[in-house]
């Protein structure tokens, strides 16, 4: 497969999460302005530990498959990063237009990392599993814990953005794999 393909697949992906993010605006306004860092990184990692546990038991008792906690995992690591920028607020503060100009910021820069890494690592994740993006997934939201618990004061890691940004790639990964597999749910 070429990188073209990848960048369009990854594009596809892109449009379909700001589509419910933007749908999700309309109905609730920009409500995660008020989560803290701690509460947004409970929030990824719910989504990521309901993801494995489908992944080990196979089977969904509330109806809806892995591929929608992925796209989760991507909306949500948008907010993380505007969060990290604007600071969490105490009421909505932000207007559906604001909010929407932010999304589309994080998401090219998502897009432009993603082709650099994809460039470096001639689209290794092509290889993997997606339980391997799973567990890469919960691994980043474990250093952000780390880093949130030490405020921030590291020694040689990324920051709390970097792991946002790959929870974010990691996820569309996932979404792109269970696509071509036609594993759209478990």
């Amino acid at each position: 497969m070429t990188g073209v393909n990848t960048e369009q697949q990854f594009r596809s992906v892109m449009a379909e999460c700001r589509s419910l993010f933007e749908k999700k605006l309309h109905d609730y306004g920009a409500s995660w302005r008020i989560l803290r860092p701690s509460s947004l990184t409970d929030q990824l990692f719910i989504k990521a530990k309901r993801i494995r546990s489908l992944e080990v038991k196979r089977e969904s008792k509330v109806g809806e498959g892995i591929r929608p906690e992925f796209v989760a995992l991507i909306n949500y690591g948008i907010v993380g990063l505007v969060q990290l920028e604007q600071g969490f607020a105490d009421e909505v503060d932000m207007s559906p237009e604001e909010a929407m100009s932010h999304y589309d910021r994080h998401a090219q820069e998502a897009l432009e990392l993603m082709l650099r890494k994809n460039h470096d690592y001639d689209e290794a994740w092509r290889s993997m599993r997606v339980s391997s993006y799973t567990d890469f997934i919960l691994t980043k939201i474990q250093r952000v814990k780390e880093i949130e618990d030490l405020g921030g004061a590291t020694l040689v890691s990324e920051g709390i953005d970097s792991n946002y940004m790959d929870i974010i790639n990691y996820a569309v990964f996932g979404v792109i794999k269970l696509t071509e597999n036609g594993e759209e749910d478990i």
